[in-house]
């Protein structure tokens, strides 16, 4: 049996495809205001509790945002927050 590796992982925001994030979460705000709905506080609920329920299956939303894992979201969003604010430089 080979050798287990404990080298500390380091978590990368490289590693994702945000612009793959960035395209759903388009479409997914687009459907719900289609259906009426506040795409904030339906994202909001969906990424706190892990609800699909939260977002409209009108467009296939729900599924494509099923697509994704909700911290590869929260990333994105977080990650566009602080380079928007100047207090993270963004990594080009």
């Amino acid at each position: 049996m080979g050798e287990l590796n404990e080298a500390t992982r380091r978590f990368s925001a490289k590693d994702e495809s945000l612009s793959e994030v960035a395209l759903i979460l388009q479409q997914v705000c687009s459907a719900l205001k289609e259906k009426g709905y506040d795409p904030l506080d339906q994202i909001v609920g969906y990424l706190l509790s892990g609800d699909p329920a939260y977002i409209t299956s009108h467009g296939n939303a729900r599924i494509l945002i099923k697509k994704l894992e909700r911290d590869q979201i929260l990333e994105e969003l977080v990650q566009t927050y602080l380079v928007r604010t100047g207090i993270l430089k963004s990594e080009e």
